[in-house]
């Protein structure tokens, strides 16, 4: 049986824009960067121990809506318990010629060490499971686990990985209180394409309620 696992949510209108809050964190229904994009999904990451959720991260995945769809069409009309089991719907939205934006807010505040391990280790095997690890890649993965090797992410903590329309490139920010914004562009085409499926890779991605919340959508 499929379970929703959003955590707790709702929609808020304000006097600028409106909100939708995924655990009580505020995610604007859109933002521009080079162009306006929209909320299509949000979800958490999470782990369950002893029967005891643990919340990680709230996200929020922001896509050319009108693009998007368009490029989805295939499966418009499906039921999201069909599509949440569809790696070829995810494919297909990970491979969209549109510009993406993955907002992480967190939660628990963890090293930010940690957090680059976990994402190093996920991408590199993907990598390595395509045959597409190579020494460009390999170099492109450090200097993104360098990136987060100093970074401590303290509660509601922003990390940011934004994927324009040049084919290939990933940049990466974190704010954090007290600190400036740190930034990082990912040059390398299939580690990028790799981080992206880390969120929205279909069942091995990190975060389900996030692919639900896609399936949703759609």
């Amino acid at each position: 049986m499929l379970k929703k696992r959003f955590g707790t949510l709702g929609v808020v209108v304000g006097t600028e824009m409106a909100t939708v809050e995924v655990e009580g964190i505020p995610f604007p229904q859109e933002i521009t960067v080079s162009k306006p994009l929209s909320l299509l999904a949000h979800g958490i990451t999470d782990i369950e121990i002893h029967f005891l959720q643990i919340k990680y991260n709230a996200i929020g995945v922001y896509l050319e809506k009108d693009n998007v769809l368009g490029h989805l069409e295939s499966w418009k009309g499906k039921k999201a318990e069909e599509l949440v089991q569809d790696d070829g719907f995810f494919q297909a939205l990970v491979s969209a010629p549109v510009e993406k934006l993955f907002r992480i807010v967190v939660i628990k505040e963890i090293k930010g060490s940690q957090y680059g391990v976990q994402l190093e280790s996920s991408v590199r095997d993907r990598l390595v499971s395509v045959d597409k690890y190579e020494d460009e890649e390999e170099e492109s993965l450090e200097k993104v686990t360098e990136f987060f090797q100093s970074k401590y992410f303290k509660p509601n903590s922003v990390l940011t990985f934004h994927f324009p329309n040049t084919p290939g490139i990933a940049e990466i920010s974190f704010v954090t209180e007290g600190k400036g914004e740190a930034k990082l562009t990912v040059e390398n085409k299939n580690v990028a394409e790799m981080i992206q499926k880390w969120y929205l890779g279909g069942e091995s991605a990190v975060s389900p309620t996030t692919l639900l919340s896609c399936a949703c959508y759609n």
